[in-house]
């Protein structure tokens, strides 16, 4: 991986990083301050809210930890799995939230059918991008294998040598 995608990368990183503190600190500052008002009670909104920008904050700081590994050629180990799973949970965890969402935001007249559809299919959305990065770690499992056995082999031949 070159050096101007990982700068780029990190960059972008950085960027959601501070987007999501930033939005998390609005919910933080409107739970103290905004009194509940109308039919449907903001708090457990801004409380999924803030929940879920703390999952986004672990992908993103489990992307920049693996793209360090990528940069010093380690991402090939069996420490970048833990990076990768913990990634898949937070994953998982914002597409729960999301799902709990969708359920709290049907008991209010304000969320027409269609709005609570439109949210229910980015709690699925969430869960397929689980999947899918859940069948990424299993092809980073192959190679790590892959990796094992070459460097297994390359011992052997340097006895045989």
């Amino acid at each position: 991986m070159g050096k101007l995608v990982v700068h780029a990368l990190r960059a972008v990183l950085v960027v959601g990083l501070a987007g999501t503190v930033f939005v998390q600190a609005l919910m933080v500052w409107a739970l103290a301050t905004d009194p509940e008002d109308g039919t449907l009670p903001l708090t457990p909104i801004r409380v999924i809210v803030i929940l879920g920008g703390g999952t986004v904050q672990v992908v993103l700081v489990c992307v920049w930890r693996l793209v360090t590994m990528v940069r010093r050629g380690t991402v090939f180990s069996h420490a970048a799995f833990r990076y990768v799973d913990v990634a898949i949970g937070a994953i998982v965890a914002a597409g729960l939230l999301v799902f709990a969402l969708a359920a709290f935001m049907a008991q209010g007249p304000e969320m027409e059918p269609p709005g609570i559809l439109f949210i229910g299919g980015l709690g699925v959305t969430a869960l397929g991008v689980a999947l899918i990065v859940l069948v990424l770690r299993m092809l980073l499992a192959q190679a790590v294998a892959r990796d094992v056995e070459a460097t297994h082999m390359q011992a052997e031949l340097s006895e045989v040598i």
